[in-house]
């Protein structure tokens, strides 16, 4: 399939597929004309990349998941060291900004308590 089937199929712009391919996470074979050609491979491939975009990884990020030798559909990383590292690695971010939140949602409550002594703070 062409650029634009891969794109149409995913959901993803076309121009952000080139961005994929710049970067060597996906890789086009190009036919006769020289025009992009991709397989489904690419599509559960381009479909992996944005799940993980959208749960909040960088690019970047992506880049073990997409190079684990794992056999579909296992490219989430449940058997490579390098993907699973980088689950942990982002559950501790996630960890560290819920603590940050915490703490400054007690700091925005107490504010609360000291200007409005009778208000009900929530939760």
């Amino acid at each position: 399939m062409r650029i634009g089937e891969l794109a149409e199929r995913t959901g993803v712009s076309t121009r952000s597929l080139r961005y994929y391919e710049k970067n060597g996470l996906l890789h086009a074979r190009r036919a006769s004309n020289g025009y992009r050609t991709y397989t489904e491979d690419d599509v559960r491939l381009v479909s992996e990349i944005r799940a993980l975009l959208q749960i909040g990884f960088t690019l970047e990020e992506t880049r073990p998941f997409v190079d684990c030798p794992a056999p579909w559909p296992q490219l989430r990383g449940g058997s490579c060291a390098e993907s699973v590292e980088v689950y942990e690695r982002k559950l501790s971010e996630i960890d560290q900004e819920i603590r940050v939140l915490l703490a400054r949602r007690a700091e925005v409550a107490a504010q609360l308590a000291q200007s409005c002594p009778g208000c009900f703070v929530r939760g």
